[in-house]
This record gives C-alpha cells, structure tokens and sequence, in this order.
C-alpha cells in the first residue's frame, strides 16, 4: 500500500476515535505532481485542496475529467482577476473575504450556470497581515452574499495565529458557526487537526501529513 494511503488511513482512524461525525478529509495537493496525487485517487479519495488557481488548471483538468467525482477545494487567497478561472475547476471555494470577490464569483458562476459551495474566511485572530473578514461583521457580510447575491455559503473558515492560542480561537470558531446557522467549519492543518476536530470542525485541511514535506 502506498505511504499516502496509509498516511490518510492513519489520520481517518484518529479522526475516528476523537469524533464519530462525519468529516472532509482535504488532501492538500499544492506543490505536489499528479505522481504523487494518483494513488489517493485510485484508492477513492474525493477531496483535493489547492492555493493556486493556475496550480489547479494545470493539474487537475484532465484528471477531474477522468474522475468525475472528484471535489476540488480552493483554500488560498483567491484574487478577482482568477475568479472565471476558479469558477470552472473548483467546487469550492473557502477563502471569500470580500465584497468585491463575492459579486465576481456571483457573475462568473452565472455565466456557466454553477452554483459554487463557498465557505467565508474569517480573521479570527484580527491579523493586520491576514485575509478574513472580522468576525464582527461575517453576519452583515453572510446576509448581503445571500440574499442579495445569492450565494450558496455552507460554512467559515479560519487560520489561526501561531501564538499558542489556536484552541480559543477554534471555539470562537465554533461559536461563530453556530450563531450564523451555518453547517460547516473549515480549520485544522496538519499540526492541528486533532484539535479543530475536537472543537466542531467538519473540514480538515491536510497536506503535509498525507503527503510528505514539500520541497
């Protein structure tokens, strides 16, 4: 068996014993060739993770037409300028953060009749570096991407401060979720899964703990 199987059996089974709900397992796949994706793929694992839009065309046309169950996640920073692009080869998208990026994947999706899963990312930690709308304002912004625009929002998303925090921020996550009435959470990577699992999270980002260290 392959070491990336074993690697995403070894992490369902933990996944298992913490949470018996049902859970995304996201495989990461940024940086990382078709080689290395393939035996995830033959084994039946669905969801797949990119940061680039380019990345993703490049990589993931051929294959999604092969497999056609196949999701893919846009977990990067998604730039206006790429949306018609995302539009087409992602299914969803967990990094909408602004106005602006909302109207253009509305028009876009239009276009070619999708109706995208979109998750808003939240700036949980108020980090003047990091994308994310502040989480006092995801409840305006989530009402104007529904009603106005009418955008299919499933859930959040967050990264967190690397400040020994990330357990109160996953709460605050949570609690965000909740109160919004949304049903999915979208944390934990690979040093954190476990705990974003604990704290109600029902999409896991994973690269690195699946597939090796990148280059």
């Amino acid at each position: 068996m392959h070491n990336t199987i074993i690697n995403l059996l070894k992490i369902e089974e933990e996944i298992n014993l913490k949470n018996n709900q049902d859970i995304k397992i996201i495989a990461v796949s940024k940086t990382f060739n078709e080689e290395k994706i393939f035996p995830l793929l033959e084994h039946g694992h669905l969801d797949f993770g990119e940061n680039k839009v380019q990345e993703a065309l490049s990589k993931w046309a051929n294959l999604k037409e092969k497999y056609k169950e196949i999701k893919l996640h846009m977990i990067g920073k998604l730039q206006s300028n790429k949306v018609k692009h995302a539009v087409k080869i992602f299914d969803y998208i967990h990094s909408l953060d602004n106005i602006k990026l909302a109207e253009k994947i509305a028009n876009e999706q239009k276009k070619i009749n999708k109706n995208i899963k979109l998750l808003i990312q939240v700036n949980v930690g108020n980090e003047k570096q990091k994308n994310g709308i502040d989480s006092l304002d995801v409840k305006n912004f989530l009402k104007v991407c529904k009603d106005d625009l009418k955008l299919n929002v499933i859930g959040i998303m967050c990264i967190p401060p690397n400040d020994k925090k990330t357990n109160e921020y996953f709460s605050k996550m949570l609690k965000l979720k909740d109160e919004l009435n949304l049903s999915n959470l979208s944390m934990g990577m690979s040093n954190d899964y476990l705990n974003a699992v604990q704290h109600g999270s029902t999409m896991i980002r994973v690269g690195s703990k699946i597939f090796g260290e990148r280059n």
